[in-house]
C-alpha cells in the first residue's frame, strides 16, 4: 500500500537529486496518480515503475528536459510497465487520455496530465509497436 494510493508512494515521484520535490503530498498531482491506477488496471494489474517524476529545475536540466516540463509541476511521470512493451504502454495511455501529453521514447512513456492534449514520438525507430504472440 502506497502513502499516495494503492499501488503508488511518494518516494517513486521524488526528485533524485534530493531536493525534496516530491516528499510532499502536494507536490504530485492526484489527477496524475489517479490516471496510474486506472492504467494499471487496464494492464491487467501489472506494476507501473515510475522511473522519473518530480524534478526540480536543475535536475530537469540534467535530464534534457524542456523548460516548461510538466515534471516541473508534478504532473508527468515517465513510465515502464513490466511485461509491455513501451509502444503497447503508450497506445494504452493514448486511448485513455483525449487531454493530457503522451510521449514515446525507446524504453518508457511520458505521461501527464496538462490541461490540453499533446502527443511525440521520441523513438529511434518509429515505426509500430511490435504486438506480443498470445501464450
Amino acid at each position: 500500500m502506497g502513502d499516495l494510493s494503492e499501488h503508488f508512494d511518494r518516494s517513486e515521484f521524488a526528485c533524485p537529486c534530493g531536493c525534496g520535490f516530491g516528499f510532499e503530498v502536494d507536490d504530485v498531482a492526484p489527477q496524475l496518480v489517479a490516471l496510474l491506477e486506472d492504467l494499471r488496471a487496464r494492464a491487467g494489474g501489472l506494476p507501473v515503475h515510475v522511473t522519473s517524476g518530480c524534478r526540480c529545475a536543475s535536475r530537469n536540466r540534467q535530464a534534457g528536459g524542456v523548460r516548461n516540463s510538466q515534471h516541473l509541476r508534478g504532473t508527468a511521470a515517465d513510465i515502464v510497465v513490466r511485461d509491455m512493451h513501451p509502444g503497447e504502454v503508450a497506445d494504452l495511455a493514448e486511448s485513455m487520455l483525449p487531454m493530457g501529453g503522451v510521449g514515446r521514447y525507446d524504453t518508457f512513456v511520458h505521461v501527464d496530465v496538462r490541461g490540453h492534449r499533446a502527443r511525440w514520438d521520441m523513438r529511434s525507430n518509429r515505426g509500430p509497436a511490435p504486438r506480443k504472440e498470445p501464450s
